[in-house]
């Protein structure tokens, strides 16, 4: 038994002393070192430190956010991938030590004169264990491990993307609710308008072509409130689907898109570099490239010999109560080494395919790099100017607000028909859902920044979490 306790630590000291993997270095990233949008010098908080309860400062939306990182069904089957991968990561990992079980058995035979003899053994052994002097089995654990840490990664995106996605959907709902008391207030004008048309006919004042116009834009504003009351369903249908569960009468959004939902701070945009380290899926797609970087080695280590122990130590006896006694140990030492002469081009076909695939890896890493830079400059370029649309859009609403008045005021003095009054009437209304779509963009270019710039990964307190 000393002597094969022996062997085993000298194999043990002799594994995974080497790795035939090619050196690891992070490619260049493909983008410019700064955003073509040119970004203010003060210091103000990084998104990726920045945890989403801070970030957003709507209490019903804070509700809805737990609700979500609780139930929904895309978050938890990325949280499920994750355990997945940690325990096929266990796998592997097993594969570097030796499997070592204990066995007993008896053996009985009987002769042609009909005497009987049995052997009793107990043996502890180790069976077929790759002795990894090349780095096979070390090189398959590294890629294992590496894909285990892209799985978290992939799970942090999750969070970050269905956070994002809530907010959205939350403000879109607030939104469609604003345009749903627009169309009602429209309706109700209008038909106010339909009315004093009728009146106005009926003395003889307005033609009949001033009233069939007023019957239609009454017709239309009803058609409008209509379709906007199946638009509000949906928007709640979707977002209760992102939640996860039934909301009932849950935390719907009470006020309109005037009313901020996340922080009044601008977020800092800072360098290229940072957002890529603050981005898991960027950190995923570099995770994938350090797995097939490290399958190379493992397709490298199947052109050396192949090492592989068979050992056991135990005790033998023809007797029961020999079996421990002195003089009945027995034990065996079977290593085997397996060459590779001929294989028709296989190993060399594996290589060449890990090669490859490290290939690909490396351009999907530097395509993520890329659709991250896009992201935000994207966000950036919308940021520079959105300020702008709203103010001119609250502006052309007062405009339009002061037109109807005065269309209004010269039809009643007969200075004018009624086409003249319609028509500002449009214009107000259309003015005014413009409105409601600059502070919408408003807001989702906040929520978007915020996601494309890392954010949204900690659990609210403003620490960021890192796989590790």
């Amino acid at each position: 038994m000393t002597k094969f306790l022996s062997i085993l630590a000298a194999s043990l000291a002799l594994a995974g002393c080497a790795s035939l993997a090619p050196t690891y270095e992070r490619p260049a990233a493909p983008v410019a070192t700064q955003w073509p949008v040119p970004q203010a010098t003060t210091a103000d908080a990084k998104a990726a430190d920045i945890g989403w309860r801070e970030f957003f400062t709507d209490p019903k939306l804070q509700k809805l956010i737990e609700q979500a990182l609780a139930n929904n069904r895309d978050l938890r089957v990325a949280v499920l991938n994750v355990e997945r991968a940690q325990a096929q990561y266990g796998v592997q990992q097993a594969d570097r030590l030796p499997t070592v079980a204990a066995g007993a058995g008896q053996t009985a035979t009987r002769s042609p004169g009909g005497t009987i003899t049995r052997q009793y053994t107990a043996t502890l052994g180790v069976s077929a264990w790759e002795l990894d002097l090349f780095g096979r089995v070390k090189s398959l654990n590294d890629a294992t491990l590496q894909q285990y840490l892209a799985t978290d990664d992939a799970r942090r995106s999750t969070q970050i993307s269905l956070i994002a996605q809530l907010a959205g959907a939350y403000l879109t709902l607030a939104a469609d609710q604003e345009r749903h008391r627009l169309a009602e207030q429209t309706l109700r004008a209008r038909q106010d308008g339909l009315r004093l048309t009728q009146r106005l006919q009926g003395a003889g004042v307005a033609s009949t072509l001033d009233l069939r116009q007023a019957e239609i834009a009454a017709e239309t504003a009803q058609t409008d409130l209509a379709a906007l009351t199946s638009q509000v369903a949906q928007d709640r249908h979707a977002l209760a689907l992102l939640v996860g569960q039934p909301l009932g009468a849950g935390p719907w959004p009470a006020a309109g898109t005037d009313t901020p939902v996340t922080q009044a701070t601008e977020l800092s945009a800072g360098l290229p570099s940072d957002v890529l380290l603050a981005r898991p899926d960027v950190l995923q797609a570099e995770r994938t490239l350090q797995a097939a970087n490290a399958n190379i080695g493992a397709a490298r280590a199947a052109f050396f010999p192949r090492i592989s122990l068979t050992a056991s130590a135990g005790t033998a006896s023809n007797e029961l109560d020999g079996l421990f006694r002195s003089g009945s140990g027995l034990w065996s030492f079977m290593p085997q080494v397996s060459l590779p002469i001929f294989d028709a081009g296989r190993n060399q076909a594996n290589l060449k395919t890990a090669q490859v695939d490290r290939d690909i890896a490396v351009a999907q890493y530097e395509k993520a790099i890329q659709s991250a830079f896009r992201d935000v400059a994207d966000a950036l370029a919308q940021r520079a100017t959105i300020g702008q649309q709203v103010e001119s859009q609250q502006r052309l609403v007062a405009q339009t607000q002061d037109a109807l008045r005065l269309a209004e005021a010269r039809f009643r003095q007969g200075l004018d028909d009624r086409l003249a009054t319609l028509d500002a009437q449009r214009t107000l209304y259309g003015a005014e859902q413009g409105l409601i779509n600059a502070r919408l963009a408003q807001q989702v270019n906040r929520v978007t920044l915020y996601k494309a710039l890392g954010g949204g990964q900690g659990s609210g307190q403003g620490s960021r979490q890192s796989a590790s």
